[in-house]
């Protein structure tokens, strides 16, 4: 990563990638302590609901074009020199918009990841070759440019296989295909899309997480997957649970998340990693990210630690250390909660769930009368629960209990 320009402002001036909003975005927007610039790319417009454009009217906005960034850099340092409040810093929190945010901040002259960086972190063979480099273990892998190429490399490393998109996220595009008769209920491999087939892991899946200032992770955080996120997809149970911090850890995050981050030569911000512990008691790294977490894995954190992560890892990118006071020790977890396909005629209540054990608090995204159409993606729900105990294995306990007591009901809708 490169070093900022010196300030224009007496406080510090960011500019925030702006695509889905999430509760970091939201905590950015009520900060009163830095200047916050938005730049959002056309592709991304889809994405931001009413309600959070009229939340953020009042802040400068830059609306840049994906495919010309170099034409849009040079209108971009004309209109931000009208601004009273200059940025000279970056924040990408949006997985989707490494490849054109990055670059748009080299050309502008403000922090970002090198183009190799964005490869690592972004394309998963070029992260999975990296991964070798750093002698860490990762699921075989090849290039596939159709079925019959996956059904090929299967008979060779055995079923079952996963294929999916080389710079996927959210399990979008991806498929795990346990034999031969399969394939065909896989849809074909889009030719303007890069894809790989790779080695199913069995394993425990987790998601490691760190603040990372200087080059140095300042703290790290272990989360349990408590069913391989793949198997959201089939229904299973979709949830993150934070290990409270005196818990004993199946294994040494803070070590790991080090280890990755002086390998993708990481300076500040919030770093991202998903592995498998074997059943041997070996380590798989699945995949690494240099930008914020999906769902609320990053407020569990936050909350089984009582503090605020949220400005903590916003000043990582302000150049500033952030304050890793410690108020709780439990465990915290988000819970999705299920969402089928139609219009809402029933739904559980948020204050309904919050009498259940340990649910900490509930935002629902559905109402009744309501259309659902879930995509195909891991982050897909009707809403979500926190729920809080005093170890994981007591927090997944009461997810299962919310689930018994969650219900959701639709209808077909007709033409």
């Amino acid at each position: 990563m490169t070093s900022s320009a010196p300030e224009t402002s007496a406080l510090p001036v960011v500019l925030l990638v702006d695509g889905r909003p999430s509760t970091f975005a939201r905590s950015v927007l009520d900060r009163d302590d830095v200047h916050i610039v938005l730049l959002r790319f056309t592709s991304a417009l889809k994405d931001l609901p009413q309600e959070y454009l009229d939340r953020t009217a009042h802040l400068p906005v830059f609306l840049a074009e994906d495919d010309r960034l170099a034409e849009e850099a040079e209108r971009y340092l004309q209109w931000v020199g009208t601004l009273e409040h200059v940025p000279t810093y970056f924040c990408n929190p949006q997985e989707p918009h490494q490849e054109v945010a990055q670059p748009f901040a080299a050309l502008v002259g403000l922090p970002h990841l090198t183009q190799q960086q964005v490869e690592w972190v972004r394309h998963k063979t070029a992260m999975k070759d990296r991964f070798a480099e750093l002698g860490l273990r990762c699921a075989a892998y090849r290039r596939v440019e159709s079925l019959a190429e996956v059904g090929r490399f299967a008979e060779e490393q055995g079923w079952p296989v996963i294929v999916k998109p080389m710079d996927s996220f959210a399990c979008i595009g991806t498929y795990r295909i346990d034999g031969p008769d399969e394939l065909a209920r896989v849809p074909e491999l889009a030719p303007d899309r890069r894809w790989m087939a790779e080695e199913y892991i069995r394993g425990t899946e987790y998601q490691l997480c760190a603040l990372v200032f200087g080059g140095k992770v300042v703290d790290a955080y272990l989360s349990l997957n408590p069913v391989p996120i793949l198997e959201v997809l089939e229904g299973a149970i979709n949830a993150n649970i934070t290990y409270a911090p005196g818990e004993e850890l199946p294994l040494d995050v803070r070590s790991v998340c080090q280890e990755l981050v002086d390998g993708f030569g990481l300076d500040h911000g919030y770093f991202h990693a998903e592995c498998f512990l074997m059943e041997d008691g070996t380590l798989c790294v699945g995949e690494a990210a240099a930008r914020i977490t999906g769902c609320e894995v990053l407020a569990n954190h936050g909350l089984s630690r009582g503090f605020d992560i949220h400005r903590a890892t916003l000043d990582t990118y302000l150049g500033r250390t952030p304050d890793l006071t410690y108020a709780e020790d439990r465990a915290v977890g988000d819970l999705l909660l299920p969402v089928t396909p139609g219009r809402v005629v029933s739904l559980s209540t948020e204050e309904e769930l919050l009498r259940l054990p340990g649910v900490l608090g509930v935002q629902l995204k559905l109402a009744v009368g309501d259309i659902a159409a879930p995509p195909r993606a891991s982050h897909a729900s009707s809403g979500f629960a926190h729920v809080a105990g005093a170890t994981a294995a007591e927090v997944e306990q009461r997810m299962q209990n919310v689930l018994e007591h969650f219900t959701i009901e639709t209808e077909p809708v007709t033409s």
